[in-house]
């Protein structure tokens, strides 16, 4: 019997929502980074096999928003505990319960899907996690099923994979076989350009940086062009974003470029550029532009 269904994974900012889907594919659909809140929209990633299909929705971790941007991200997060199969609650072996986990109990409480409770990042778990924390964390909800995992190690996944099957309902392929998310190149494109520059940068970069794609045109000679502009906030990132000498946009751009050719299997010429637009997290038309909303 084929089975299908939609499985909403959430969570605090930075407990590896992304990797553990990624982890599910076995492959990096989903960029990743240590910095919190890397994820800003629902992306759906799709694992299909002799079993059936698996829609992941991938989230913006649930925090204290500042701007409309984080209003998005949060809004985005609660919408996906809507209409789906299963939730998958992630949290850390690292780290005791705290108040962020408790404020997205209160939505799981809001809903009648059943949640699994995954319990990530056992490698580091912290000592007598089982005997203290645990019960900690079951005392805040009913969960249907409590699972603990390395998404780095792909501890224990095959089992988590095999209970989230089993309570899926008999249904059809949403997707055809071979597609592995919902969303347009272009979109991973900007995503994966996006990483490179949290990792490459430090400070208040990651939280203030957008990526729009301008233009994606295969040539003749086979060579793919890309060009992007990055968005920072203000004048300061934009020095920091292209570095001395111009070093350190050239250090982003190489490593975009190397995930690129690997990820689109072409040849690619990338261009970036970096732009300076005030205060863009609060402004709902540039938000827009960029594609949230």
């Amino acid at each position: 019997m084929f089975v299908s269904g939609f499985v909403s994974v959430v969570g605090r900012p930075n407990v590896g929502k992304s990797t553990l889907i990624n982890s599910f594919l076995g492959k990096k659909v989903l960029i990743v980074s240590p910095k919190p809140q890397t994820t800003r929209d629902r992306i759906q990633a799709v694992l299909t096999n002799e079993r059936g299909q698996l829609i992941f929705l991938d989230t913006p971790g649930m925090h204290k928003a500042r701007n409309k941007l984080g209003d998005y991200m949060v809004n985005t997060a609660r919408s996906s505990l809507q209409d789906v199969d299963l939730i998958l609650f992630v949290v850390e072996a690292s780290a005791p319960p705290g108040p962020g986990d408790a404020h997205i109990v209160n939505y799981l409480r809001e809903v009648r899907t059943p949640v699994f409770l995954v319990i990530n990042k056992i490698d580091e778990a912290l000592e007598g996690f089982n005997e203290k924390q645990l019960p900690l964390y079951r005392k805040l909800f009913d969960f249907r099923g409590v699972f603990s995992v390395s998404a780095r190690t792909g501890e224990n996944l095959e089992q988590l994979l095999r209970e989230i099957m089993t309570i899926m309902p008999p249904g059809p392929s949403y997707f055809p076989p071979e597609m592995v998310t919902d969303r347009p190149e272009q979109f991973l494109v900007g995503e994966i350009i996006r990483e490179k520059i949290i990792l490459c940068t430090k400070e208040e970069i990651p939280y203030s940086v957008a990526v729009e794609i301008n233009r994606m045109e295969l040539q003749d000679n086979g060579l793919l062009v890309i060009e992007a502009v990055i968005f920072v906030e203000k004048k300061s990132q934009k020095r920091i974003v292209i570095g001395k000498d111009g070093n350190m946009l050239k250090q982003i751009g190489t490593a975009a470029r190397l995930e690129l050719e690997k990820f689109l299997g072409s040849h690619l010429y990338l261009n970036l550029w970096v732009k300076v637009k005030k205060d863009w997290r609060q402004k709902e038309s540039v938000l827009r532009q960029l594609g949230y909303y």
